[in-house]
């Protein structure tokens, strides 16, 4: 899992206008909370915290003024609904060999048996206990030659070491669904039209 360095600082306003001021700087506002401590509200370099947060579940060190750091993953992530450019983020202090909760996402590899069937993701990501430093980016998993009717549960997944489940493992993720045919249009509804016409 790679570790992306962020210098960023402590804020001390608050409110609309002073976020607006923030992200009008090219910079985000944020939080920064966990084991206890009280939150740090902090000011993050937005254009670096971009590219961070396109690998899920990034780990973040944080060199907070210059003078502390700190390991976070990020926990919320608020975007512009139109223009989809950050506008606050919610970062979980964690500790080296520390297990946290996470989402890795789910994907699917290989082709499905013939004959139209579709898959559904029941889950685009799976819940998993895994060490803060060593969080997968995503799992795989073949879908190859799967009939309609079949699925694939969370327990049937293979995990990275040191990762377990932080769900039932009879939890469906992925299901194979037979495609539905359209039914034909009746006869007599077409010859009503045609003598319309």
């Amino acid at each position: 899992m790679s570790e992306v360095k962020l210098t960023v600082q402590t804020r001390t306003e608050f409110g609309k206008g002073a976020a607006r001021r923030i992200r009008r700087a090219n910079q985000v506002p944020g939080v920064l909370y966990g084991h206890g401590s009280d939150p740090i509200h902090l000011t993050l370099p937005g254009h670096d915290l971009l590219l961070a947060l396109r690998t899920p579940n990034v780990l973040i060190a944080l060199d907070i003024d210059g003078k502390t750091n700190e390991l976070a993953i990020p926990k919320a992530v608020q975007r512009d609904p139109l223009k989809g450019f950050l506008e606050h983020v919610d970062l979980q202090l964690v500790q080296r060999g520390e297990k946290v909760n996470v989402e890795i996402p789910v994907h699917a590899e290989g082709e499905l048996a013939a004959g139209g069937n579709l898959l559904e993701h029941v889950l685009n990501a799976l819940p998993v206990e895994a060490e803060a430093t060593h969080i997968p980016e995503s799992v795989s998993v073949s879908v190859e030659g799967l009939e309609a009717g079949a699925s694939i549960l969370a327990k049937d997944i293979a995990l990275p070491k040191g990762t377990t489940l932080a769900v039932d493992g009879d939890t469906v993720v992925l299901q194979v669904l037979a495609a539905q045919a359209e039914e034909p249009a009746a006869e007599g509804a077409e010859g009503e039209e045609a003598a319309e016409a």
